[in-house]
């Protein structure tokens, strides 16, 4: 058993120490066909991108294709930023004088209307009877008053008749005394004429009291005829109250009642607001004002825009500081020709501090590297070096800048650039200094030629 055991154990290994380096072999084979795949391909990459006309993404012949945009003068704008709120100068709550149900609504919301324009109505009806109780009661009171002066008129023209025979009585008194002192009348004809003088004094006097007393009731029909009319008048203002109408054009605001409610003054009906000219309220840090003036242009944004909605300028600032805040109160004041603002509305203020001329350069040209801003401008080509074939067309220069506060989308140029000049805008990933450039309309011209 064991002579047989020997062979049968070490025929595997005898098998099997052949394939170690027939693996290894077929390893480096692979291996070495890996690499003259990848040489080829990148030697055929070289020759198709040589002969297709591009080497490093630049067209054969030309540069790389950018927008190029000159700068030029234009004016700087200091501005200091803040939030404002705009109020309109007219606006009403209108509010019912008197109790009543709502029985009709004219406008709707947002309507346009006219100072004097019905808004709604509300119910009348005991309003309507007291007024014609109230018309009916001074209807009576005139009477009585015209009945009072009538009766006065006639007694004083009376009293003008007794005041008459008063006086001729008085005479004949005097005359017949005279006589009878003569002894040409006897004493009865004196006595005759004294009792009849006597009786024209007390007509006299009777007539005055009635004339007392006609004036004491015309004064009282009067004043009750002034009263009456109180009545009346009130009676019919409150009927007039019953019909809300605008006092002021402007915009209808919201209409929190309905038909059929029952309101109570004191009640909100509805609004009307003129937005027409508005007021705008700025609040200004007290460590900023020292910087705002009268008179100091202000451009207003809404939130998020970057061109102004309006523009107006300082009218007012505060000589206190609110002790809560410590903020001063500016005020400007502007029309809204295109009623894109209103009442109660929050804006983006900025107030314009300083203006000079100056550059300005998009956004999109900086490029940002350790911290420090770059545009690439383009630049004439540097001469050829000895060899080299020369570079035709310009070459885009990084240039450092210095830039100062951001203006709508483009940065305040404080240094690095010249009126003139041209920087690249569009293209940037593609450019490194030195690169030949082509503006982009001498690439899409290059790009279409046979």
């Amino acid at each position: 058993m064991a002579s047989h055991s020997s062979p049968s154990t070490e025929a595997p290994y005898l098998r099997s120490s052949p394939a170690g380096p027939q693996t290894k072999r077929n390893w480096l084979i692979w291996l070495a066909a890996l690499i003259v795949l990848a040489g080829g391909g990148f030697a055929l990459w070289r020759l198709l991108g040589q002969g297709g006309g591009q080497q490093g993404g630049m067209p054969m012949g030309g540069g790389i294709p950018v927008t190029l945009e000159r700068m030029q003068s234009t004016t700087l704008r200091d501005r200091a930023s803040f939030v404002g709120a705009l109020d309109a100068q007219a606006g009403v709550v209108l509010q019912p004088e008197a109790n009543g149900r709502i029985t009709r609504i004219y406008v709707s919301s947002g309507a346009q209307v006219a100072a004097g324009d019905p808004i709604m109505e509300l119910s009348a009806d005991r309003s309507q009877a007291e007024l014609s109780a109230a018309l009916a009661s001074v209807s009576a009171a005139q009477s009585a008053r015209d009945n009072s002066r009538a009766q006065l008129q006639s007694l004083l023209a009376q009293r003008i008749r007794i005041e008459a025979d008063v006086k001729l009585q008085t005479t004949e008194f005097t005359r017949t005394k005279r006589l009878v002192d003569a002894g040409a009348q006897s004493q009865q004809a004196l006595d005759e004429v004294e009792r009849d003088r006597n009786a024209a004094i007390a007509s006299l006097a009777a007539a005055t009291e009635e004339i007392g007393a006609a004036q004491a009731s015309l004064d009282q029909a009067e004043a009750f005829l002034e009263q009456s009319q109180s009545t009346a008048n009130a009676t019919r203002e409150d009927l007039l109250d019953k019909t809300v109408t605008a006092p002021i054009a402007g915009v209808v605001g919201n209409i929190p009642v309905e038909l059929g409610d029952y309101v109570q003054p004191g009640g909100t009906l509805t609004t009307i607001t003129q937005n027409d000219t508005l007021e705008l309220e700025i609040d200004i840090p007290t460590e900023q004002i020292g910087e705002i003036r009268l008179g100091m242009p202000v451009e207003l944004f809404t939130f998020g825009a970057d061109t102004p909605v309006a523009q107006a300028s300082i009218s007012f600032i505060s000589p206190q500081t609110d002790a809560a805040t410590q903020t001063v109160l500016a005020k400007a004041r502007l029309t809204n020709a295109t009623g894109a603002l209103q009442d109660n509305q929050r804006v983006d203020v900025r107030v314009i501090l300083d203006e000079r001329p100056g550059l300005l350069v998009p956004a999109t040209a900086i490029t940002r590297l350790g911290g420090q801003s770059f545009v690439y401008v383009a630049a004439d080509a540097p001469p050829p070096e000895d060899g080299q074939p020369p570079i035709e067309g310009p070459i885009a220069q990084l240039r450092p800048v210095t830039l100062g506060a951001m203006q709508g989308n483009d940065f305040q140029v404080i240094d690095g650039l010249s009126t003139g000049e041209s920087v690249v805008i569009t293209g940037l990933l593609n450019l490194q200094d030195g690169v030949p450039i082509t503006p982009q309309a001498e690439a899409a011209e290059a790009s279409t030629a046979p």
